[in-house]
């Protein structure tokens, strides 16, 4: 007989997972040397006028496959727009041994990814800095983030679990509307996307800035944008759609998860590259910057910082193993 496979509920699967574990997962994962490059990329299949995606993995003794479906018209029936089910097996037998609700588990998969990037490449800044001049950064973090749905939410609340020695300061969305209850920002200020003098203010004085939309097309002018600024992207991942302008790419260091796979199908790459404005060669995968091969040689105070993530089977099959009970 079959052992018994334990069904989560979003609830159920909300309590069972944290950013912080899954942070220190995905970073335990590249450290063991797992390279990303050689995970199963994700498949595709039209549903009439929905589609499926199937995410398959295996990364050590973590093994999942995650289910989805993507119906463009569902949320004009008031219904979430992704839906899906991750399943968890055993490494040993294959046998499945707990389902986990999808959504739940990409909204503290997507932060935990791009708080891998994050946090240590801003520690390192932190550290060049005090290296060059022997000063200590105690300005607080001013954050703007696009975007007022779950992921925009999620990554303040990754930053402020996994990164809480970094001192936030003002955290700004901006959004086309705002919220219908501001209680949703958790405590947030909100600018209008269209109001563009007020954009550059806020993004000006950022040191971070997350773009979590569904935006096609740069969000906003990166010029105003400070040197030492950390830009974190994970709204796109189709090879046309974008929420950074080339110029930042220019002048930034970009961090992807993998390199085949951003030149595949991370927009913000491969639009800038095909701009001329970024070089296949200068992506830094993120295993290089977990295990300190990047911060060692490239670490850069006065550069832009983009993280670009576009999500990936082998980050879900990690953190949906935090999710075991032994």
């Amino acid at each position: 007989m079959s052992a018994q496979i334990e069904v989560l509920d979003a609830a159920g699967t909300r309590s069972r997972l944290g950013y912080r574990a899954a942070v220190d997962a995905l970073e335990a994962a590249l450290l063991a040397g797992f390279d990303p490059a050689t995970d199963v990329p994700r498949t595709a299949a039209p549903l009439g006028s929905a589609e499926a995606l199937l995410m398959p993995s295996a990364v050590g003794d973590a093994v999942g496959v995650k289910v989805l479906t993507v119906a463009p018209g569902n949320p004009a029936r008031g219904l979430p727009r992704i839906q899906g089910l991750h399943l968890v097996f055993d490494a040993d037998t294959m046998a499945p041994v707990l389902i986990l609700e999808g959504s739940v588990l990409t909204g503290i998969r997507t932060p935990a990814v791009s708080m891998v990037g994050v946090r240590r490449a801003m520690a390192a800044r932190v550290a060049a800095r005090r290296a060059a001049d022997g000063s200590i950064d105690t300005r607080p973090l001013d954050v703007v983030v696009f975007g007022t749905g779950p992921q925009a939410i999620a990554h303040v609340e990754a930053l402020r679990e996994v990164c809480p020695e970094l001192p936030i300061g003002r955290v700004t969305h901006v959004a086309r509307r705002a919220p219908r209850d501001p209680a949703e920002l958790n405590g947030g200020e909100f600018v209008a996307a269209g109001d563009a003098t007020s954009v550059a203010e806020v993004i000006g004085s950022a040191g971070l800035v997350v773009c979590a939309t569904t935006a096609r097309e740069p969000l906003f002018d990166s010029a105003p944008l400070r040197d030492d600024v950390v830009v974190v992207a994970v709204g796109s991942h189709e090879p046309e759609a974008r929420e950074l302008d080339s110029a930042l790419m220019a002048r930034a260091e970009v961090v992807v998860e993998d390199v085949v796979t951003a030149l595949r199908e991370a927009g913000d790459v491969v639009l800038a590259v095909h701009d001329g404005a970024l070089a296949p060669a200068a992506l830094v995968p993120l295993a290089d910057v977990v295990t300190g091969r990047w911060i060692a040689a490239h670490s850069d105070a006065v550069r832009p910082l983009v993280v670009k993530t576009t999500c990936m089977s082998w980050e879900d099959a990690v953190v949906g193993r935090t999710a075991l009970v032994h």
